[in-house]
């Protein structure tokens, strides 16, 4: 099963939301396997008021990116491309950004405003079809 990069957004929807079958990571549970920037886990935790048994299991069983040397190299250039057009995104969405493509992996997210910007970044919007 080919794999994908979550962006916050796509957990925080499914947080939010009472009806779990309406939500995008839901629907990508299906098609994919998961795997989180260590950038959005912090972003996703950083969130929670308490401690949740359910997100502490999902982050035990998905894998975890790391941001190492590689994604900083992307992010740096990712920086330096966006700032030089006057397009900068948010800090965290750069090594987010840079997590996925130093992975090889597309990113799942709501924000493709923000990411789309990026050069050689494969994105899934919620509103694709994943269906063959």
């Amino acid at each position: 099963m080919e794999s994908v990069c979550l962006d916050t957004g796509v957990l925080i929807e499914y947080f939010r939301k009472k009806e779990k079958k309406n939500t995008f990571l839901y629907r990508l549970a299906a098609y994919f396997g998961f795997k989180v920037s260590a950038i959005t886990k912090y972003e996703f935790e950083r969130g929670l008021k308490q401690e949740d048994a359910f997100w502490e299991e999902f982050f035990a069983q998905t894998e975890i990116l790391p941001f190492d040397g590689e994604c900083a190299k992307i992010a740096s250039s990712i920086y330096q491309k966006l700032k030089k057009e006057n397009k900068l995104i948010s800090a965290d969405d750069i090594l987010i950004a840079a997590t996925a493509i130093s992975n090889e992996l597309p990113l799942a997210n709501f924000n493709v405003d923000h990411f789309e910007r990026v050069d050689g970044l494969k994105l899934i919007r919620s509103t694709d079809s994943f269906e063959n």
